[in-house]
């Protein structure tokens, strides 16, 4: 029996395919493309984990098979590299990051090619390459020359653990998504993306996406699409207006009082005019303290102040309505001003029963006196003027046309989405190319001096007021302007880390270029996406901020493709064993590099699929990784059985197996396609002997999980040439049914035996067959069956 040294084996075909490029995509190749991408990996100090090698598994085996299938694949790999941990880092040791970003890159790739995977490590990107982020720059270049990157004074989602403005997506909850820390909002001057302008093309594109329900669930949400109409409220006694947005215009005649942000600008703009003003900004010095979370929670207190000598006018029954500041109503969300109806909104209700203000019931059906009534999707309009009587739906259309008629509103669409702050007040991340000029305002850079470098220093920690440690660098900040050649000053933030990810998968296409970030016909070659993989907690932000950036450049004729991805999957977590998200602080993470060591990279990639259904999290359990050792040594004790000669005895078995676990494949049920090799495994087990070509099946269908063992046994075989183009098996349709079925017997409906026959046999035999029976014999004892029914190749019934 061949020896099974993990180790040697592993290294040897490491060797030979590194080192003779056997996974290099070919540009404008004669084969089909394909286009597996895999999120790129942040370069932590730690190295892998073992949730990198379950995310990276996935479409490794389809690469793999797709290069057996005969398609040209491009399945590249590289390093998102820009962002806190390493600047924190640097922080605490004074090690530069540059050189800690380099030895996690070289530790990183190292244990990739560990764990054997066929990434085409010549087109590996460091997003903190000069050359890469020179494009980067590039690109936010051209959003601020079509407006679409601008500068704003605004309250910002502030870490003062991290020193960072984040956005609503990394503060979910009010916690920084990276410490853990509560977030405070602070007041800064702050560059965003317009990526609202890019609203209703992202979610058009959902249509042409070919993902899970939820994954397209989750970005409608986040773009969060309302129909309905802007309303125009009158300020009495002024030419002010407040302008609301509701889905729920029908429900205007019921609108008590109205409630606007902190932030609002009537609160400069009747300054004067309202009497209680100390107090109002005694409430805006409180919500400025309250992160966006705290403010918008719905179980929260309702606060709120009403504005002494400032009220409404509701247009639509000219009755005067109180105005409240209430935190709750957020300046970034609408227009910053609500109107409220007590009578069938929650939230309205308690403030109004609070504050003691009139509520109307403007849709029949609950008891206001008690609750609002809120079930009003349906329903007749009550207290309503000239909507009395309609349906909701109905009144809608009617109230927007009045609205329209009457010029006191129009229909509108609403986004709950907000532009993408794209500014982070730190040293480590790509420099954005704008400078400073009192002459001229904000200038661009010229595009042929990108990339505007980061300079060389020494103290990396942003000061007590948040501002970037660039500031402090002279050399750099002082400068010149490109349109007026006169003093000037370099902006001194830097972009997110989510920037040079939202374009990655374009400069795989064309890595080394420095004329474009991608050539525009490697571009039409390779694009689009056929398939990217990556977790779930990335389905709104990465993928949606990517979206905006693709539909944008498309928009500008520099790439082919509306949409960057054809498909898009994602992974479950692997847990600890104690069925909790791993953690060092809890002592429950799992090195991968300590499994390749001890049981081999084969063992690790099949468990790591085996474990368990590959989009749902799951549990490690170290019994299950010797159990896919035992399967692979079973392999190899297989090899010892193989002959020249035909064996009919397992070829419906094999040739199952075959398109099984191409379908499982194609279906990410990973799982089941290893547990299917697993029984055919056994199956041969069983046979005295395995024909050649049958064991080379199972070689290839082995090959994308455990290609080390495969392609040493292949090896072994007689084969000169590697496994990694040989063809996929086929299956043979003829050989896919048991030549044999077994029949159930029941008598009176109860199952009492079962027997195998021939398929197909006719219903006579199998009666004569099934009542010949030693049970059946004695369970009948003597008895005529009344009936008899025969279904062929399911069942017996007998009747007595």
């Amino acid at each position: 029996m061949m020896e099974y040294n993990h180790e040697k084996i592993e290294k040897k075909w490491q060797d030979h395919w590194y080192q003779n490029k056997r996974f290099a995509a070919k540009d404008f190749g004669d084969k089909e493309k394909y286009y597996a991408l895999v999120e790129f990996p942040y370069p932590s100090g730690a190295g892998m984990h073992v949730g990198h090698i379950r995310a990276y598994s996935s479409l490794e085996i389809v690469a793999r098979k797709r290069r057996m299938e005969g398609y040209n694949v491009l399945f590249p790999i590289g390093f998102d590299a820009f962002g806190l941990p390493t600047e924190n880092y640097a922080i605490k040791t004074g090690i530069h990051p540059r050189v800690v970003t380099d030895e996690n890159i070289e530790k990183f790739t190292n244990q990739l090619k560990m764990a054997g995977f066929s990434f085409d490590f010549d087109r590996t990107v460091d997003t903190t390459d000069e050359s890469y982020y020179k494009w980067t720059q590039w690109i936010f270049l051209q959003l601020f020359k079509k407006g679409l990157a601008y500068r704003d004074k605004t309250y910002v989602n502030y870490c003062p653990s991290c020193q960072v403005v984040l956005s609503n997506e990394e503060s979910q909850g009010g916690k920084c998504d990276r410490c853990d820390s509560s977030v405070v909002q602070k007041e800064k001057d702050v560059w965003f993306l317009k990526i609202t302008e890019y609203a209703e093309e992202l979610l058009k594109g959902l249509d042409e996406l070919e993902t899970l329900p939820r994954i397209k669930t989750e970005q409608e949400n986040w773009i969060g699409k309302s129909v309905g109409a802007h309303v125009h409220f009158p300020v009495k006694n002024s030419k002010e207006e407040l302008k609301v947005f509701t889905t729920r215009p029908d429900t205007l005649f019921g609108a008590t009082f109205m409630v606007i942000a902190p932030e609002h600008p009537l609160l400069t703009s009747m300054h004067d005019e309202i009497k209680n003003m100390h107090e109002v900004h005694q409430y805006q010095e409180e919500a400025r303290r309250k992160t966006e979370f705290e403010r918008v929670e719905l179980s929260k207190d309702k606060t709120g102040v009403r504005l002494d000598g400032v009220s409404a006018i509701n247009p639509l029954n000219n009755k005067e309505i109180p105005i409240f500041v209430a935190d709750y109503v957020m300046m970034g969300y609408g227009t910053g001003a609500i109107m409220a109806v007590p009578g069938h909104d929650t939230r309205d209700y308690e403030f109004a029963t609070k504050f003691h203000l009139e509520i109307i019931e403007v849709i029949k059906g609950g008891d206001i006196s008690v609750e609002a009534y809120t079930d009003t999707d349906t329903g007749i309009m009550v207290n309503s003027g000239f909507i009395n009587g309609l349906e909701v739906n109905e009144a809608i259309d009617q109230m927007i046309d009045y609205l329209e008629k009457e010029k006191l509103g129009e229909k509108a669409i609403n986004y709950k989405m907000k532009d993408w702050a794209f500014n982070r007040q730190r040293y480590w991340g790509e420099p954005i190319p704008i400078v400073h000029c009192e002459q001229c305002g904000m200038v661009g850079v010229p595009e042929e001096e990108l990339p505007v470098r980061l300079p060389k220093i020494e103290a990396f920690a942003p000061s007590a007021e948040g501002e970037s440690p660039l500031k402090n660098v002279e050399e750099f900040v002082q400068t010149t302007c490109p349109k007026c050649g006169g003093k000037a000053t370099r902006e001194t933030d830097t972009m997110p880390q989510w920037a040079g990810s939202s374009w990655y998968f374009l400069r795989y296409i064309d890595p080394r270029n420095d004329e474009v970030f991608a050539d525009f016909d490697k571009l039409k070659y390779w694009m689009n996406v056929d398939w990217y993989n990556g977790g779930m907690e990335h389905v709104t932000r990465h993928v949606i901020y990517s979206r905006f950036w693709h539909l944008f450049l498309h928009d500008l004729g520099k790439v082919p493709t509306k949409e960057p991805y054809q498909k898009r999957t994602a992974q479950g977590m692997i847990l600890g064993t104690d069925g909790d998200k791993m953690s060092k602080s809890k002592g429950n993470v799992v090195d991968p590099i300590e499994i390749i060591e001890e049981f081999g990279a084969d063992t690790l990639r099949l468990y790591t699929l085996f474990i368990g259904d590959y989009e749902q999290s799951t549990p490690w359990n170290e019994h299950g990784v010797k159990g896919a050792r035992r399967f692979l040594e079973k392999v190899i004790r297989l090899y010892d059985k193989v002959t020249d000669k035909h064996n009919d005895s397992y070829q419906t078995l094999l040739h199952q197996t075959i398109q099984a676990v191409s379908d499982d494949i194609e279906h990410v049920k990973f799982n089941t396609a290893i547990a299917k090799l697993m029984t055919l495994a056994n199956e041969l087990t069983k046979a005295d002997y395995i024909d050649r070509i049958d064991f080379e099946v199972l070689l290839k269908l082995l090959n994308p999980f455990a290609p080390h063992l495969a392609e040493e046994l292949w090896s072994k075989m007689g084969h000169q040439e590697d496994l990694v183009e040989e063809s996929w098996p086929m299956y043979d349709e003829e050989k896919l049914i048991e030549d044999t079925v077994v029949m159930v017997i029941s008598i009176n409906g109860k199952v009492r035996d079962k027997i195998e026959v021939a398929r197909d046999t006719s219903k006579e035999e199998v009666l004569k067959v099934a009542l010949s029976r030693e049970r059946i014999v004695e369970l009948l004892d003597n008895q005529v069956p009344k009936r008899t029914i025969v279904v062929p190749n399911k069942i017996v019934n007998i009747v007595i």
